[in-house]
């Protein structure tokens, strides 16, 4: 299907020999368009006096043609039926300064960052979420929201990749992120809304009580699957976290309780397999019923007419150039 994204736009066709017709000589002087080579797009009568009748023409062409592209003709594809059924995922990183100590192995006894493994597990588990709406919250010493909630994984693999340690601060503040994550779900009907928060400490900051932030999640019936990272051994090196920065003990009964209460699951992630232990487990949740809704996909084809008007335009240039050339040989 075919049609204009600013059909409005059409009533510029008529300008040129409006202007030609009602301004004064003076001004219509003062309007006149000069194409290198090419003859004056006329708006006066004086113009369209010395200017031949296939000189006109050529202006109304161009002139056509750049309406045409000012009103962005748009080819409109066959509607794409989108899924009506997903899981609402609000995910909840901790971005402390505790997240740089190398303890976690990786591949092949290969040890790395708490975050680089995060942001390396959670990174596969978003894109296997298709159909689902996925948000991003990422805390420290406050939580903010990084992505709302959208089908468009990509942007949310992204902005997770983009996240840096001490972004919003070096502590951690639990109760903010969980209280914020409830918020976004408010005055939404779904059932099976979701949240996973990924901390590898315990609440030292922010404005809500991880207890109060709880109490939220379980009126609105939210689920919060919660994930204590780091290894049990301290084989790492963490710049941001000498000298006893905060952060760094994992509240895991903080955690159990949150997961238990809510009818979520808490999982220790001390490796790869251990983080992707809850891929398996979120698959097995029922998806949400949503009204089944369509999208067709748009192609702008503006540069059309843009290049026809160029083109004209290359050809008077053209023309006039042989036959300057042709006068003075």
């Amino acid at each position: 299907m075919f049609e204009f994204s600013w059909p409005w736009c059409f009533v510029l066709l008529p300008l040129p020999w409006i202007l030609s017709r009602f301004m004064p000589l003076k001004q219509q002087g003062q309007l006149r368009l000069r194409i290198p080579g090419f003859a004056k797009l006329g708006l006066n009568n004086q113009a369209v006096q010395q200017h031949s009748r296939k000189v006109s023409l050529l202006e109304w062409a161009v002139w056509i043609s750049l309406v045409v592209a000012i009103a962005n003709p748009t080819w409109l594809d066959e509607p794409i039926t989108l899924p009506n059924e997903g899981r609402d995922i609000m995910l909840a990183v901790d971005l402390s300064g505790s997240m740089t100590e190398q303890d976690m192995e990786y591949r092949n006894n290969q040890y790395v960052d708490r975050l680089t493994m995060v942001k390396a597990v959670l990174s596969d588990f978003i894109e296997q979420r298709q159909g689902d709406r996925l948000g991003l919250i990422l805390f420290g010493d406050t939580a903010f929201l990084q992505t709302p909630l959208t089908r468009d994984v990509k942007t949310v693999s992204q902005m997770l990749s983009e996240a840096q340690i001490g972004l919003v601060g070096r502590a951690t503040a639990i109760g903010d992120a969980l209280g914020l994550s409830v918020k976004r779900f408010a005055n939404k009907d779904e059932s099976n809304r979701i949240v996973v928060l990924l901390t590898d400490g315990q609440n030292t900051a922010g404005n809500l009580d991880p207890e109060d932030a709880l109490l939220l999640a379980r009126e609105e019936g939210i689920k919060v699957y919660t994930i204590g990272v780091g290894s049990d051994s301290k084989r790492g090196f963490s710049l941001f976290n000498m000298g006893g920065m905060s952060g760094g003990n994992l509240d895991e009964t903080l955690l159990k309780r949150i997961a238990d209460q809510t009818g979520g699951l808490y999982f220790r992630a001390k490796d790869v397999a251990g983080l992707q232990q809850i891929y398996q487990e979120l698959d097995k949740l029922e998806p949400i019923s949503n009204d089944e809704q369509t999208f067709r996909p748009q192609i702008s084809l503006f540069y059309i007419p843009l290049l026809v008007a160029l083109g004209l335009i290359s050809i008077a240039m053209l023309v006039s150039f042989i036959h300057q050339f042709k006068q003075e040989s």
